[in-house]
């Protein structure tokens, strides 16, 4: 049997240019070989630059590791001023929120003193909101 050959036929040269592709592959190699090269010539000179400075330590352990410094976390017992130690439920952020709560409402609603000397009064709230608007109905009345 005869072979069928096509004069028409050829190969094309211009699908893919191999020399353009192989050359942009030793490029990239070469790249990649210079970039861990000075990589790792940078680490080389980082660690031999920390190794020469010499630094304390962030944290300085004064007071045994068991208990921790002032403030402490609840609910560790305390000692009062009159040095008896206090049991850790008495002080529990429940009962400290409440404690908070209970200052905050009389300092809301009961008159004191911030400051005597300068004659800085603490109003209750509701007086303080009749207060500021007698005087803005008497500033606009003046007008």
């Amino acid at each position: 049997m005869p072979d069928i050959v096509n004069p028409e036929t050829q190969h094309e040269k211009s699908d893919v240019n191999v020399r353009a592709l192989l050359t942009f592959l030793v490029i990239f190699i070469v790249f990649a070989a210079l970039t861990h090269v000075v990589v790792w010539a940078m680490f080389r000179q980082f660690v031999s630059m920390s190794r020469h400075v010499t630094s304390q330590p962030l944290t300085q352990i004064a007071r045994p590791a068991s208990v921790p410094q002032t403030p402490r976390l609840q609910p560790f017992p305390t000692k009062e001023r009159t040095g008896v130690m206090m049991p850790p439920n008495t002080s529990t952020p429940v009962v400290d929120m409440e404690e908070m709560r209970v200052s905050e409402e009389q300092a809301l609603n009961n008159p004191g003193w911030v400051d005597k000397q300068k004659g800085i009064v603490r109003l209750p709230i509701n007086l303080a909101k009749q207060l500021a608007v007698q005087r803005l109905s008497g500033a606009r009345g003046q007008r």
